[in-house]
């Protein structure tokens, strides 16, 4: 018992000596004494959209998800470890504002009885459409078309999860990220209509680090966790330097049924609760609640940046679940409102064995 406590104790520490760098996001610069937030200052900004339905739903708040699957990995990859089963898939679609689509994918499998912790690959999408390019140049328009060109970006990542003990796990998730927004054209300096003399390609790639642990506190089923996400070295790009966007947070995550005479097997009334601190973006609440019945049916609800975000609003969603002996096949809708920019879609099946 001495151990189990002495590893978690080690484990929290660690991460939050990492915290106050995360939190120095505004302060005086040397030379000019002038206050300064970072805000919409990262890049390949596509690694903190959140793709999953069920946890759009939940406002994106899994970072204390105590039984999780192979979505674990986008979320909090220690809760990979408290998977049911011996595996799990799952796949799912986003429809984003301004026309952008994610896809989305992953797979868990637990080898040798979990003696050796959790393995998982995920995947991440992003197709930004289409758009037409110009450069300038002498003529009646000042400009003359280069052909129509899609932006596309993608993240493939490796996770892996081990429990200590039947309360305490930690993850870890490598992910190799890309970028792409096309190639850009420049003539002479006269800007002669016939002479492209350059192409220039716009691509970047990197690797990015996700770590997380999690707790169960042993009161009811109040799970507690942390979870840091997109560590990665400064990027330049072009002439430009940038860093992914990181982020820092703490989770809990109970079932409320626990203060009530309903029964457990029949009624579930979780609640999720998160504490974000990104790099580039004011510190904010994230909450959810899922109702489920008999283990099958599931409504859910949740605001990922309540208060913060002018646009942003509820989410909500709905999802089945259903077992045949040991295989487990669900599926899942999630609904985000984004005020102006309209309503955001996601859909999503997973399977577990």
């Amino acid at each position: 018992m001495k151990k189990r406590y002495c590893i978690t104790s080690m484990a929290l520490a660690l991460l939050l000596s990492t915290v106050p760098s995360a939190w120095a996001q505004q302060g005086l610069t040397p030379d000019t004494e002038v206050t300064t937030d970072k805000l919409a200052q990262t890049g390949m900004k596509f690694l903190s959209t959140s793709v999953d339905p069920r946890a759009s739903a939940l406002g994106s708040a899994l970072t204390a998800e105590f039984t999780g699957s192979s979505t674990s990995m986008f979320y909090n990859p220690a809760s990979m470890a408290f998977m049911p089963g011996s595996f799990s898939a799952a796949g799912g679609i986003l429809q984003f504002i301004a026309d952008i689509s994610y896809t989305q994918a992953s797979v868990a499998f637990r080898p040798g009885n979990g003696n050796f912790g959790v393995v998982g690959v995920s995947v991440v999408s992003v197709d930004y459409g289409e758009f037409l390019g110009t450069i300038r140049a002498n003529n009646d328009f000042g400009f003359i078309d280069t052909g129509v060109y899609s932006p596309t970006a993608m993240a493939v990542g490796l996770g892996y999860a081990r429990s200590f003990g039947d309360r305490f796990s930690a993850g870890a998730n490598i992910k190799l990220a890309f970028q792409d927004l096309g190639s850009d054209f420049t003539t002479s300096q006269d800007f002669d209509t016939g002479a492209v003399i350059a192409t220039d390609s716009y691509s970047a790639r990197t690797m990015a680090y996700d770590f997380g642990v999690l707790y169960s506190t042993g009161f009811r089923s109040l799970t507690i966790a942390m979870m840091a996400r997109n560590f990665a070295p400064e990027h330049t790009y072009v002439r430009e330097r940038f860093e992914l966007p990181l982020t820092f947070q703490i989770g809990a995550s109970m079932n409320m049924v626990d203060f009530t005479s309903l029964d457990p097997g029949m009624h579930r009334l979780q609640l999720h609760v998160d504490a974000q601190r990104p790099r580039d973006f004011a510190e904010h609440i994230r909450f959810g609640v899922e109702y489920t019945f008999m283990g099958m049916a599931s409504l859910r609800g949740g605001f990922e940046q309540a208060a913060v975000s002018e646009e942003q609003g509820l989410s909500a969603g709905a999802g089945v679940r259903i077992e045949a002996g040991t295989v487990a096949f669900g599926a899942d809708y999630a609904f985000t409102d984004f005020g102006l920019f309209g309503a955001v879609h996601r859909i999503g099946i997973n399977l577990g064995l």
